[in-house]
């Protein structure tokens, strides 16, 4: 038997088996009744108020204009979970919480996720974004994380691809997640970007928020496969094969996730260099 058809065999028996990897994505909104009470505290503002002149701030402060507010006055809206076999099968996924989209139970889903699995993280710009703001949230609420917690280790714990490809900051990564999963041919940004988010949100498109989350989190799944063959897990033959069985089950999914079809549609083969 063959390199790849060994690899084929084993990787067979992901289906069903137990989950490795659990691959994150989180979509945030800004809040207002936090940034009133600490960072305006005194001046009466509403919690929109709040949220408006701190992003103004944010915007007059930064040279590209970002109006982003520090992850520490975020509360989660979207958390999406993708699970991945030891042989890095995409098994499954999951938006938490959906429909409703309650925050307090999305971070009780995502941390009883976390502690049932026992799956390393993996995640792009975790470490500076999704964990911290998982973590306050379960701060904030209450919840639970222990194995986490035991476990949080700059190398040896969560996957953070972001650090993987900046050398741990080192350098910039212009382009982000967008780039890198174009560069596999795979649909990148689509109709939503990140600066969107707080605007849909106060529309009422908590949906669509979560479907702009989930179609990050496919991102980071394959962006995630391309480096396991630079770390000499996967060769290109064998990540080819766990590409095709995750569009499938992409495919058998879009009834569950309507926003699956949108994703596919924009598929593109590989940029080439």
């Amino acid at each position: 038997m063959g390199l790849v058809d060994t690899f084929a065999a084993r990787a067979s028996l992901d289906t069903g088996t137990r989950t490795a990897f659990l691959v994150v994505d989180a979509e945030s909104v800004p809040d207002g009744r936090l940034l009133s009470a600490v960072k305006y505290a005194g001046e009466n503002l509403s919690p929109e108020g709040a949220v408006e002149r701190a992003r103004a701030e944010a915007r007059e402060s930064r040279r590209d204009g970002s109006d982003f507010i520090p992850v520490t006055f975020q509360v989660p809206v979207g958390v999406c979970v993708l699970r991945v076999g030891p042989y890095f099968t995409l098994l499954g996924m999951k938006c938490m919480d959906s429909p409703q989209f309650r925050p307090r139970e999305i971070v009780n889903q995502f941390w009883f996720s976390a502690t049932h699995y026992k799956a390393k993280l993996v995640t792009f710009n975790g470490r500076g974004f999704d964990l911290p703001l998982l973590e306050l949230a379960a701060f904030r609420y209450g919840i639970s994380a222990r194995d986490h917690y035991l476990a949080r280790d700059r190398y040896r714990g969560p996957i953070d691809l972001m650090d993987w490809f900046t050398n741990f900051g080192a350098c910039r990564l212009a382009g982000g997640l967008d780039l890198l999963a174009k560069l596999l041919g795979k649909p990148g940004k689509m109709e939503v970007s990140g600066e969107q988010v707080y605007q849909m949100y106060l529309e009422g498109k908590i949906q669509e928020i979560n479907d702009y989350c989930l179609c990050d989190t496919l991102d980071t799944y394959f962006v995630f496969l391309r480096t396991r063959i630079l770390t000499g897990d996967l060769n290109l033959e064998q990540e080819a094969e766990l590409v095709a069985k995750a569009k499938a089950l992409l495919g058998a999914k879009v009834a569950e996730f309507p926003v699956l079809q949108k994703y596919l549609d924009n598929w593109a083969d590989a940029r080439s260099v």
